[in-house]
């Protein structure tokens, strides 16, 4: 069975972007592992982490970011790709990248759960863990394409991502969380400077 993921529509439309650019595209798209996506500014972000400080994407200007979008009581999936993060961070240098977590469930993330879910992963003090009222976050969940888990438990295990934002804030790679691993990761942040 062929399955249409987010990452393939992404991929597809980065080939159409990229069609006239030449041998600088083909060798952009041989650097990175992720899924290549189209150049551009990644949505703006600015939220609340779990201390109450507000937090904007454009703030970690001049980091490469990973960021992806879960929820501290998701179980399995949320705590595997909190842990592929994880493990990329550990094979590169401190402060090579920036986890950024958006919450895709805030009513069910409070405060002691972000930071339960956090030491779980290995993820305390490593990673910003961002949420907002609805209001606030559906913009986001549009912009980014994101599945929710009130739109279905399954449609979200299924599209659950991991994007990869260079220095300049420009969107550049995406992992769905099946085709993610540290070292993939890892690779992808030294491709862009990280």
């Amino acid at each position: 069975m062929i399955r249409t993921s987010a990452s393939a529509a992404l991929l597809a439309v980065a080939s159409v972007a990229l069609a006239g650019c030449g041998a600088s595209a083909t060798r952009t798209h041989t650097e990175l592992e992720g899924a290549l996506i189209p150049y551009v500014k990644a949505p703006a972000i600015a939220l609340h982490d779990v201390e109450g400080g507000r937090v904007s994407l454009a703030s970690l200007h001049g980091h490469v970011v990973l960021l992806s979008f879960l929820y501290s009581r998701c179980g399995a999936p949320c705590e595997v790709i909190a842990q592929q993060m994880r493990g990329a961070l550990e094979e590169l240098p401190a402060d090579a990248a920036k986890v950024v977590i958006v919450s895709a469930r805030p009513a069910s993330d409070s405060a002691a759960s972000v930071r339960r879910f956090l030491e779980r992963t290995g993820l305390a003090g490593r990673a910003l863990y961002l949420t907002g009222s609805e209001r606030e976050l559906a913009p986001l969940y549009a912009a980014y394409r994101v599945h929710t888990p009130s739109r279905g438990r399954s449609e979200f295990d299924s599209y659950a991502f991991v994007m990869v934002i260079s220095k300049s804030g420009r969107e550049r790679a995406l992992f769905e969380s099946e085709e993610l691993t540290p070292e993939a990761l890892a690779k992808d942040i030294r491709s862009l400077g990280g």
